[in-house]
């Protein structure tokens, strides 16, 4: 057992990684600190985040504050001694919080930075049309993803990538990086290099609802871009016969004459934006009901 103290901050399954690379190099990981529960579904069951059904399973200790400022978790942290704060999808730490281990307190994120910092990088690499993307760990200071970096690996974009394949190629390749940085750090092997920021650098807000909706003034490659990086979740969207549709997934076809916006041809289903370029939609899903494949979809339904 490594003696160096760690206390693991996340939440969702892309943390869970990190946190399980972590444990089978047998660091010294003293407990995680996570979201509180949330009430979830129609009958308002209570939810673990990921992070914390985890650490139940692994008998780690688990902390919930509701307030990362609080003196009740800012007390508790310095009694620990952590050596290091290591966070992977979480909120931003206050300063206060930053500063109480030993060699401070360390991110991964899912960008090549200083380029998409935010929340949602992983989703805008693909709506923008990049070719590549990478992870990046860093030292957290009290600005937003503008700490000094530790380590970046560079990850290509396949012309197929959805959000969801390339966050789970990210999660892997990411706990590998934060591996070595952690030994990078408890070593003292580090070379931190100050983040270049500038105005043009590349953004990764959170996603918005008016975010997802499909502009069929956008051409083809645009809205196919935007229906990948929205896949599966949040969906992309569009509104026809007064009903919302999540495109799920989607190619490039020749042209046809069809309708803009969906319609259903044959056994398939397209969609032509205003310069009337044809899309083939080949996973929706309708507003209530599960995703289906496009002929699936068909056999029950008619647009």
């Amino acid at each position: 057992m490594r003696k160096n103290k760690i206390i693991f901050m996340g939440t969702p399954d892309f943390a869970v990684e990190s946190l399980k690379v972590l444990m089978k190099s047998n660091y010294n990981i003293l407990g995680v600190v996570t979201s509180t529960d949330k009430k979830r579904g129609r009958g308002k069951k209570i939810s673990f985040s990921p992070i914390k059904n985890f650490a139940v399973k692994n008998n780690i200790p688990i902390h919930q504050p509701k307030n990362l400022k609080s003196e009740e978790f800012i007390s508790l942290m310095k009694k620990i001694k952590p050596d290091l704060f290591v966070v992977v999808a979480f909120r931003m730490l206050p300063e206060i919080v930053i500063n109480i281990p030993k060699y401070g307190s360390i991110n991964l994120h899912a960008s090549l930075l200083p380029n998409y910092r935010g929340a949602a990088p992983i989703n805008w690499v693909i709506i923008n049309g990049e070719i590549e993307t990478g992870v990046t760990t860093f030292f957290i200071n009290k600005k937003i993803d503008e700490g000094d970096i530790i380590n970046k690996k560079k990850i290509t974009i396949n012309e197929d990538e959805t959000a969801g394949s390339l966050h789970n190629k990210l999660m892997k390749e990411g706990a590998k990086l934060l591996k070595k940085s952690i030994e990078n750090i408890l070593t003292k092997n580090v070379n931190r290099k100050t983040q270049n920021i500038s105005l043009n650098d590349k953004k990764a807000p959170k996603i918005l609802k008016s975010d997802c909706f499909i502009d069929l003034n956008s051409d083809d490659k645009s809205i196919i871009q935007l229906i990948k990086g929205l896949s599966p979740y949040p969906g992309a969207r569009i509104i026809h016969k007064n009903k919302t549709f999540k495109i799920i997934d989607a190619k490039d076809i020749i042209n046809h004459e069809a309708e803009i916006g969906l319609s259903q041809i044959g056994n398939i289903i397209i969609l032509n934006n205003n310069n009337r370029e044809s899309i083939q939609i080949t996973k929706i899903q309708e507003e209530g009901k599960k995703i289906l494949n496009a002929k699936d979809y068909l056999r029950g339904n008619k647009l």
